[in-house]
């Protein structure tokens, strides 16, 4: 009887909701810029751009379909659309945020959240300055 050994590299991958799966192959390494991270609250803005896109040239039949395969649930996918009621020049700052190079981000999506509530532009826009505001202080 022959034997056989077989050595091959392998690491854990982390799938959706948290389930660890092996993996052949090196670990990937993940790519670090010098430029920093884009802020999470701009990716979420984009996101629901991209999103609003999809739904209005057909691609997706509604916001529920989107959380479907963008495997989050409805509610998730609510509040990631509601960036939506956020006053134009707003959304478009948002896009326009600085990278992070280090550390946290200085606009957060909750505040950005809690702002969105604001059915009013104009007092959506004094928020928007008081969060500035914050941000030049700190």
């Amino acid at each position: 009887m022959t034997e056989v050994k077989v050595t091959m590299k392998v690491h854990f991958a982390t799938r959706n909701r948290g389930r660890r799966e092996v993996v052949e192959g090196p670990r990937p390494v993940p790519v670090r810029t010098s430029e920093g991270a884009l802020p999470r609250v701009t990716r979420l803005m984009a996101l629901a751009v991209r999103i609003q896109g999809l739904i209005t040239c057909g691609a997706i039949k509604d916001q529920a379909e989107a959380a479907m395969v963008g495997q989050v649930t409805r509610a998730r996918m609510t509040q990631v659309m509601n960036l939506l009621l956020l006053a134009p020049d707003i959304q478009l700052a948002i896009l326009e945020l600085p990278r992070v190079r280090s550390g946290r981000a200085a606009v957060t999506e909750q505040q950005v959240r809690s702002m969105a509530t604001i059915a009013d532009w104009g007092a959506q826009r004094e928020a928007w300055k008081l969060i500035l505001a914050r941000q030049i202080r700190s």
